[in-house]
């Protein structure tokens, strides 16, 4: 299926009611549109706030421990360096970088997805499986929200919360991502307001806590939206949170640097109800290729950012949430 393609089905189906799952890569060339009643749950698995297809029983409390089995510490400073001489030049002002480790995991991508905990978990074909914390946007009562995620500490720290909202350089990132996704949302939707501006949520996770940053942002959608609820979708498409500013310009420069396509990691993946829709960023992602598996995590870059900061904080970001 193609961008086009993916466009019309998801306007048709938001036109008849037909409630439909869908997620989209990162580089939008390989997206994926299903029926709800459809979908076959030896392959797909789903698990959006609650709104989910997968037998509750299997859940069980397993101790899924991951080993990183190599640390691209020099190839990441190669890529940070040439991230920060674009932005020097005038080319970006904030990239959001990513990389790949290998991994070592205990257990399979299936038990992976039934033991994390998040807001939008997804087990694909034992090929993927996300568990992500980020919600896209959310349509409801007319409404479209959005809810940026920029910035992320070590919740075990002394006053972790403070040094968080006192960081200038997280505060620069997460206002121009605020920005950006402000943006994004005029483009579909009208009087557009940040209604709640970085406040903070904990994730505990099998190698500790974590404290994150978000935001929330409104707008009113027309009244026919869910007959171009694809039109809507794509607008938006990549997320600004895992992207950049400008999007356009420092898209081109994620390809150059990282060399690779993300595909559906740093993608959208979301369920329409017929009437609403939940979509999630599909960050914190684990995916299995023919030599072993691989966890794919990355960080904002500024002019103000410092390497081995962001390079420690992308290890950070590489564990499975659990209650």
């Amino acid at each position: 299926m193609d961008s086009q393609e993916f466009v019309g089905t998801l306007n048709q189906f938001g036109k008849s009611g037909i409630p439909f799952l869908f997620f989209v890569d990162f580089e939008l060339k390989n997206p994926h549109v299903y029926p709800l009643s459809e979908i076959n749950d030896c392959e797909l698995l789903f698990d959006f706030n609650g709104v989910t297809n997968a037998n509750n029983s299997n859940r069980q409390k397993q101790n899924i421990n991951l080993e990183i089995q190599s640390k691209f510490e020099d190839s990441y400073k190669v890529k940070f360096k040439s991230v920060v001489e674009a932005i020097q030049g005038g080319n970006s002002f904030l990239v959001n970088l990513t990389v790949k480790h290998p991994i070592v995991l205990s257990h399979s991508l299936l038990d992976v997805f039934y033991a994390s905990r998040a807001k939008y978990k997804m087990y694909y074909k034992e090929e993927f499986v996300v568990f992500s914390p980020e919600p896209f946007v959310q349509i409801r009562g007319g409404k479209i929200y959005a809810y940026p995620m920029k910035g992320t500490i070590d919740a075990s720290l002394k006053d972790a919360d403070k040094l968080l909202q006192g960081n200038d350089k997280e505060m620069a990132e997460h206002v121009t991502i605020v920005d950006l996704i402000r943006s994004d949302l005029s483009r579909v939707a009208s009087n557009v307001n940040v209604n709640k501006f970085r406040y903070i949520e904990k994730i505990e996770s099998v190698r500790g806590s974590l404290l994150q940053a978000s935001s929330e942002i409104e707008g009113t959608l027309p009244d026919n939206y869910r007959e171009k609820i694809g039109d809507v979708i794509i607008q938006l498409l990549p997320a600004g949170s895992v992207s950049g500013a400008p999007k356009t310009k420092t898209v081109e420069l994620i390809s150059k640097t990282e060399g690779e396509p993300r595909g559906f990691y740093t993608g959208v993946c979301g369920v329409f109800d017929g009437k609403e829709l939940d979509t999630g960023v599909m960050i914190r992602y684990i995916e299995k290729k023919d030599d072993g598996y691989y966890y794919r995590s990355g960080g904002g870059i500024t002019s103000r950012s410092k390497c081995q900061e962001e390079y420690e904080e992308v290890i950070k970001k590489i564990y499975v949430p659990i209650n």
